[in-house]
């Protein structure tokens, strides 16, 4: 039986705990925090209940394997799991309404064609054919293997399309070097449609990536929500967490709240610990670091736990990914029959809202006027006082703290004004409904995860010459394992337990192990 030292309680760290405790050693979670999750939050007030973090769930077979694998309990044994239906609902500004069913290729083809006209479905459905093969080349290698040694095969995008010609300023101005195309080429070459290419970009923002920028296989996220379904765990997602904890405490993991690890302890060259804020050392045959990688150098004394060659994150002051404008609605009133669970209000001007996002270096930007709104309102008595009220969340990808004063809090709540405006065209009546409303910024985030900027995480992305990947579950110093969703592959919550799976397997089976077959 090893020792094992866990830094972080999030979702990616609970999955690593739960498997390795079921393998037989002993697991000690530290967490700086007062509970666990990271992420995965939840804001609590007169009866109402809001996930701080996101709101559904994709990929379930990846909790429903580990609660398999760890326990008696299965995953719909210990939460309650409903399909959403229809997945999403997208209005434009244009005034076109669309609502895209769960899980079924045919319902999407047809439901674009009646919103954007004949033989747009097809289009659209020959895009996500062409994103399965990226799922087909990648899933292995990006989901369910450690991150290989010879990871720069991962650098060129599997997504079956030919190059395009880029002119002096990145367009397509039919001159220029012929180069692998971005999610924005595919959009606008391959849908036509402004709309639906508004739409897949839609699919990466919501993941933290740009559209300009991320490689063409991000089409993957699309076939991944419409292939496999979008569900939501009755109470929030946060219920999701606090059932991982559950079977973490059931299976003998312990916890330590308030517990920072300002330091990895290293004998005979390998990780041999951790030292905790208050000058303690808890020994350890194995530690798993479920933070973002790029705090790690300070933790090792300045040493970085990369070889050359190894995938490394951004050591900057700033990850430069972005973060969440959240903004938490009590309303009056009961929830309308047929109201989509969650509503997408796109941007009448995309270019100003990525400008705004993701700006050009580490500047100070301006707010974006209109930004995009996702609006999420479940049916779920459990997140409201009684029948006669509704709880729904609005939330925008935003630039993360650093770029945006977020800390001033009147800027704050001028943004999250717009998003309340914003939200009127999928909730008729808003502010005359609206009881009170919280607002949640990346400066909140930051400080509740320690992510840097308050940053959110996005899933590892083949294509791009390796710069959408992250760093590998494996390090430098035997006995040093990252977990979570800043390392291999990447964030989200199904990512994040996959990243759990991963580490356990290295540790138990050893670091030749190439992962589940």
């Amino acid at each position: 039986m090893a020792r094992i030292a866990v830094i972080g309680a999030g979702m990616g760290a609970m999955a690593a705990a739960a498997r390795l405790a079921v393998a037989g050693h002993r697991v000690v979670v530290y967490e700086r925090g007062g509970t666990h999750g990271g992420g995965v939050g939840r804001f609590e007030r007169d009866g109402f209940r809001f996930d701080t973090g996101p709101g559904l769930l994709r990929l379930p077979a990846v909790y429903r394997d580990l609660f398999v694998k760890t326990g008696k309990q299965t995953l719909e044994q210990s939460v309650e799991l409903t399909q959403v239906d229809p997945a999403s609902r997208h209005l434009f500004a244009d005034g076109t309404d669309v609502r895209l069913p769960n899980a079924s290729r045919a319902g999407v083809v047809q439901a674009l064609d009646g919103a954007f006209g004949a033989g747009a479905g097809e289009r659209w459905s020959d895009l996500v054919n062409r994103a399965r093969e990226v799922w087909d080349a990648t899933r292995r290698p990006l989901l369910e293997e450690p991150l290989r040694a010879d990871w720069q095969v991962l650098g060129r995008d599997p997504y079956p399309v030919a190059p395009v010609r880029r002119g002096w300023f990145g367009g397509l101005f039919g001159r220029g070097e012929a180069g692998p195309p971005v999610l924005a080429d595919v959009a606008r070459r391959e849908l036509k449609d402004p709309r639906a290419a508004a739409l897949l970009e839609s699919y990466a923002l919501a993941h933290s990536l740009d559209p300009r920028t991320a490689p063409a296989a991000a089409t993957v996220l699309p076939y991944i929500e419409q292939t496999f379904g979008t569900w939501y765990v009755r109470g929030g997602m946060r219920a999701l967490a606090d059932a991982l904890h559950e079977r973490c405490r059931q299976r003998k993991v312990e916890f330590r709240f308030a517990a920072e690890v300002t330091g990895i302890v290293e004998k005979d060259g390998r990780a041999a610990g951790v030292e905790l804020a208050d000058g303690t050392v808890a020994e350890a045959d194995a530690v798993v670091a479920a933070v973002d990688p790029a705090l790690l150098p300070p933790l090792l004394g300045g040493q970085e736990p990369w070889r050359n060659g190894d995938v490394r994150p951004d050591l900057g002051p700033g990850s430069g990914t972005p973060g969440r404008l959240t903004v938490f609605l009590a309303l009056r009133g009961a929830r309308p029959e047929g109201t989509a669970h969650r509503t997408v209000i796109h941007t009448p001007d995309r270019e100003a809202e990525l400008a705004a996002i993701f700006g050009d270096g580490y500047d100070l930007r301006e707010p974006c006027p209109r930004p995009t709104v996702t609006v999420l309102r479940p049916d779920d008595p459990t997140v409201r006082p009684d029948e006669d009220h509704e709880a729904v969340t609005l939330t925008a990808v935003v630039a993360p703290q650093g770029p945006v004063d977020w800390m001033d809090g009147t800027a704050a709540e001028e943004d999250a004004d717009r998003l309340i405006t914003a939200a009127e065209a999928a909730i008729p009546g808003l502010r005359d409904r609206l009881l009170w409303h919280e607002v949640r910024t990346p400066a909140h985030t930051g400080m509740e995860t320690g992510a840097r900027g308050g940053a959110v995480p996005g899933p590892a992305l083949a294509g791009a010459d390796g710069r959408f990947l992250r760093p590998a579950n494996l390090t430098r110093l035997p006995g040093l394992y990252l977990a979570g969703g800043w390392s291999h592959p990447g964030g989200g919550p199904a990512h994040e337990g996959m990243s759990g799976a991963l580490v356990a397997g290295l540790i138990v089976e050893g670091e030749d192990w190439r992962g589940s077959q």
